[in-house]
């Protein structure tokens, strides 16, 4: 849990979201149990208005490069508008692991 509160707490300062969820979807993946190495993020805030998909994505990186370095592996962002927010009300769900393991048998 200390890298996805890390998580939270850098967010939270960085954006002062109207929504913000961060998931673990490590269990997901071919990780140890526990492993804080996948995240989904959904991220809800005036700052992105009149921004592009790619914009937005870049400052949320650029909040989290230290910890992007840190053993954070994968990092699916969902990022919205309160308006973008109010009209969908979800992020999408999040695709199962299409594998990756090294006790996966190759065919």
């Amino acid at each position: 849990m200390k890298i996805q509160i890390s998580v939270e707490n850098k967010l939270k300062e960085a954006f002062t979201p109207t929504h913000l969820e961060v998931i673990n979807e490590s269990h997901m993946h071919s990780v140890p149990p526990n492993s804080e190495t996948h995240f989904k993020v959904v991220l809800v805030t005036p700052q992105f208005t009149d921004m592009r998909s790619v914009q937005r994505h870049q400052k949320v990186y650029a909040v989290l490069g230290e910890l992007m370095q840190q053993g954070i592996h994968a990092l699916a962002l969902h990022t919205f508008t309160p308006q973008e927010w109010l009209e969908k009300g979800q992020a999408p769900d999040s695709p199962n692991c299409m594998g990756g393991s090294k006790k996966a048998k190759t065919e």
